[in-house]
């Protein structure tokens, strides 16, 4: 079941860009652009536990299921 990225979404809502994001988080800009673009094949939670922080969400917000409503 292929997963949906709403950390654009997310960064767009909150008027961050990725430098101001990886500032906020300590997460490489790299890392925060695949997330974001969907490109990213594994993550730790800990990684998504500070984007959820910096972003000020809860880490279900983040993504969700294909075809699904809720976030996973």
């Amino acid at each position: 079941m292929p997963i949906v990225s709403h950390l654009g979404e997310i960064m767009k809502e909150k008027k961050l860009t990725y430098e101001e994001l990886q500032l906020l988080s300590h997460v490489a800009p790299d890392t925060i652009a695949r997330a974001r673009d969907g490109r990213i094949a594994t993550c730790k939670l800990g990684t998504l536990e500070k984007l959820a922080r910096a972003l000020n969400v809860d880490v279900r917000q983040l993504f969700s299921s294909e075809g699904e409503g809720d976030s996973l």
